[in-house]
């Protein structure tokens, strides 16, 4: 994303970007697998060119947050892994954002095994907001033990000494302590589930609202395309606003509403929340004609 990277452009080494397997790319016909398999082939072509000087492939498995909720098909985690171990190149999961339960498995890699196959795992793993339930700022990596012994010396001049101010804060530890063991006595995850069925009921009303383009749902994500023929210019700001009216604190990220609610939410809860959203989009939007002439564009900055 351009306007998270390019403040810091001057500082960063050149990476390559492949096609994402994002299933809204799908052509008439294809699956969401179908989309994942040719996003395959596009890093396959460019691994088989440049492995030797590619260190490591980053990933937000199962969903692209920031591009505006991307959900692709668990079977480019599976074609993944093979790619990286066939050309030696490490995987890196991004799960800031996905992991601790958030798609529906504590972390969102686990989903890429089949059932019964063995566990399925990135070379590292990046975690952060969930782990301490937001209570206190931590961030974490987790990788292999040939990795961790690679950089583990005594011998300052081979040890990996990147740190802060706060590394290892007792404080935040303890609260991601706290968070796993709430994890394992709650069962969250199962809860989760029956949790995600009332939201679901309550945005179902979407699905076939003619507004409303990729409506989607994984775990404890939801989130929908509001139409560009109907959401008029500068649609999150004004999204965002008339959420505020009706109590909803909601960002859409262009044209992508997205729900990404804590777990604690109850059943009357979901349906307030629905109905909420429902009535922010109809407070923003028009009704879609087909016979009427294109909305502008959006004004830019």
């Amino acid at each position: 994303m351009a306007v998270f990277r390019d403040a810091y452009d001057p500082l960063l080494m050149r990476s390559h970007s492949v096609m994402s397997p994002d299933a809204r790319h799908a052509l008439p016909g294809e699956s969401a697998a179908d989309v994942a398999a040719r996003a395959v082939a596009d890093l396959h072509r460019l691994l088989e060119q440049k492995h030797a000087q590619i260190a490591a492939v980053i990933v937000e498995p199962l969903v692209q947050c920031a591009a505006g909720m991307a959900m692709h098909d668990p079977g480019y985690l599976r074609a993944l892994r093979a790619l990286c171990d066939q050309y030696n190149v490490h995987l890196i999961a991004d799960e800031i954002a996905v992991g601790c339960g958030r798609t529906g498995s504590f972390f969102a890699f686990e989903q890429a095994a089949l059932p019964g196959q063995a566990a399925l795992w990135p070379d590292f793993v990046c975690l952060s907001k969930g782990i301490s339930g937001g209570y206190l700022p931590l961030s974490l990596v987790m990788t292999r033990d040939g990795i961790y012994e690679a950089f583990l010396d005594d011998d300052v001049a081979r040890g990996f000494l990147h740190s802060h101010s706060y590394t290892g804060n007792a404080l935040a530890c303890r609260a991601a302590l706290a968070v796993l063991d709430r994890f394992e006595q709650d069962d969250v995850l199962r809860i989760n589930r029956q949790r995600a069925v009332a939201l679901t009921r309550a945005l179902s009303p979407l699905n076939d609202d003619p507004r409303v383009e990729h409506f989607r749902h994984l775990g404890m994500i939801w989130a929908f395309e509001v139409g560009e023929d109907v959401a008029g210019p500068r649609f999150a700001e004004r999204f965002h606003l008339a959420g505020r009216e009706h109590e909803l604190l909601i960002r859409p990220i262009g044209r992508t509403v997205y729900l990404l609610p804590p777990y604690v939410l109850e059943d009357s809860m979901s349906r307030w929340l629905g109905e909420h959203v429902i009535a922010t989009l109809d407070a923003v939007t028009t009704a879609r004609d087909p016979d009427a002439d294109p909305a502008p564009e959006p004004a830019t900055a």
